[in-house]
């Protein structure tokens, strides 16, 4: 027991002494001003980005309200996002860059001497830099902006953002889908130049065809004068077979972008009503799905 007490009483000894070399008071001002330091370097980077944020936003405002076409509007927003993300990116750079310095992290010497560290990370950031390189081309070559509908990847929706390693994409459910800017291969903008809506009426082999088209002619005839989103007159394509072995009657009608959807149903609507109360009769849902 003498001999176990006697080896505590020693490292105690050992410990005190070991803790003495150190200046106390010198670790705790330093510590204490890095930080500080460190607490004044985030709140500084803090008001440059609101600061720069709120000057962003308010030059891209001001550019919105005097563009004046939607084509102008879009490509704003989507300049404003790509802004608005590339000016954080840069403030958190250098953020983590100036917390490292004041912490006395030789960020510089670290990068260069890390040898096959920096292999790696560069190996690595070829995926990055893909994706700001792709980035740049779509949209310097104002493949899509913001607001568009567009088709990506078998991924269909409207454009949420435009960033610099990714695209969002918005699908009609609610789904928010990020797609990387390097696995963009095919773009299928749907909200550039005019469109075609496409309207299929079922119908049955003896359907009297020559009074459906009379009945579809007079609906034309009727909403066309009036609706500023139709471009053209209708094209009665005629009868074709469906992939359930059913009849349909298809009608093309040239719109402007992004109406194709709602002609389609206004149209569609108005086509069925006319022909039931012209008493002609089309197969129903059940009737379709026991062919």
């Amino acid at each position: 027991m003498n001999y176990l007490a006697i080896n505590i009483f020693n490292n105690k000894n050992f410990v005190t002494k070991y803790l003495s070399k150190f200046d106390w008071d010198k670790i705790i001002v330093t510590f204490t001003n890095k930080i500080i330091s460190i607490i004044l370097l985030s709140i500084f980077f803090l008001v440059v980005t609101k600061i720069g944020q709120r000057i962003i936003k308010k030059f891209f405002y001001s550019h919105e309200k005097k563009s004046k076409t939607k084509v102008s509007a879009k490509r704003n927003k989507t300049l404003f996002t790509l802004t608005s993300n590339s000016f954080s990116y840069l403030i958190i750079f250098f953020w983590i860059y100036s917390i490292l310095s004041t912490v006395g992290v030789p960020v510089g010497t670290l990068v260069a001497g890390a040898g096959v560290f920096s292999l790696a990370l560069g190996l690595g950031a070829q995926g990055f830099v893909s994706d700001i390189v792709s980035g740049f081309f779509i949209l310097s070559e104002r493949q899509l902006d913001v607001g568009e509908r567009v088709t990506i990847n078998n991924i269909s929706g409207f454009v949420t953002s435009v960033g610099l390693r990714t695209t969002q994409i918005t699908s009609v459910d609610g789904t928010l889908n990020f797609i990387p800017n390097r696995n963009i291969s095919i773009i299928s903008n749907l909200s550039r130049g005019d469109m075609l809506a496409t309207i299929d009426i079922r119908i049955f082999p003896d359907t009297p065809i020559n009074k459906l088209e009379e009945i579809i002619k007079n609906v034309n005839n009727k909403l066309i004068p009036d609706d500023e989103n139709v471009i053209d007159d209708p094209i009665l394509f005629g009868t074709l077979n469906a992939p359930n072995n059913s009849l349909v009657y298809e009608v093309f009608i040239r719109t402007k972008n992004e109406t194709q959807f709602d002609t389609q149903n206004k149209y569609l609507a108005a086509y069925l009503t006319e022909i039931s109360n012209n008493g002609i009769e089309l197969p129903s849902m059940e009737f379709i799905n026991t062919k």
